[in-house]
């Protein structure tokens, strides 16, 4: 049984979640992210948290430390660590030409800021709200930072050759209070994290998420492989809280006259 909740911002009609009631096909444990206008946001900054034992995820260059906005100091970018045992020599070069240009006075801008999709897993480092919408066949997330929004298909298996996209293929199943979610065929024009850590067509992403803290906090687990880009696999945590609230209108391309050039896609004419 769904629900359509809200109106964003009195301009656009959006839903947000569909809550599973008495579906033969799910039993109840499996969880429900979705319900009493439930929406997600971080819990843990923009970084992805380690997994003891897992070769770590990507971390600032300490010779060059990171400022955010609104910390009473000029805001820098994130610099990539390239000691990083794990990551392999094609990268690490590729990641040193950005950065030389990023500290020489480029903007280090992400698909993202570029109002661009984020890829998995830098998905999951976006601040929120996320929203679910949970039906026997299929979960959707939303992400309210320009209405994006990732499609789940339960119970299914992936396709045989999937054509590279910016969030790829992502079929999942539910083992007991858990959504398990596997993605392949994710485009290479993605970056894995917020450091512009780029990939290759051969990253393959796990994902397990659940409910945790009594149902206060939504937890996400991942386990993250790429043969060509990585020594081996590697894990990492995201944890949100739980917030009451309707999806919000957030148009990222109205913004596009900006001070910086974040390669924001302009018209060159009027289309009406």
């Amino acid at each position: 049984m769904s629900r359509e909740w809200f109106l964003a911002g009195g301009a656009i009609a959006c839903f947000a979640a569909a809550v599973i009631t008495g579906a033969a096909a799910q039993t109840e444990s499996v969880p429900d992210f979705s319900s009493n206008g439930t929406g997600w946001q971080t819990a843990n900054g923009g970084e992805f948290v380690a997994v003891p034992g897992s070769p770590s995820p990507m971390r600032q260059d300490p010779a060059y430390p990171f400022v955010g906005n609104g910390q009473g100091k000029q805001p820098t970018y994130r610099i990539g660590d390239l000691t990083n045992p794990n990551l392999k020599q094609w990268a690490k070069d590729a990641m040193k030409k950005d950065n030389d240009e990023v500290l020489a006075g480029k903007i280090a801008y992400t698909p993202s800021s570029s109002c661009k999709p984020m890829g998995v897993p830098a998905f999951n480092l976006q601040g929120g709200p996320f929203y679910f919408a949970q039906t026997p066949k299929e979960v959707s997330i939303l992400l309210e930072q320009d209405h994006q929004v990732r499609r789940i298909f339960l119970d299914v298996p992936h396709s045989g050759n999937p054509k590279p996209s910016w969030y790829g293929e992502s079929v999942g199943h539910y083992e007991g209070d858990t959504l398990v979610v596997d993605t392949i065929g994710l485009s290479p024009k993605s970056f894995v994290d917020n450091y512009r850590t780029p990939h290759t067509d051969k990253l393959h992403v796990v994902e397990r998420w659940r409910l945790i803290d009594d149902g206060k906090q939504l937890e996400v687990r991942m386990t993250i492989d790429d043969p060509d880009t990585y020594n081996q696999p590697w894990q990492a945590v995201r944890s949100y809280r739980r917030m009451q609230g309707a999806l919000q209108e957030e148009a990222c391309a109205e913004n596009n006259q900006h001070l910086f050039d974040y390669h924001i896609p302009i018209a060159d004419r009027p289309d009406f």
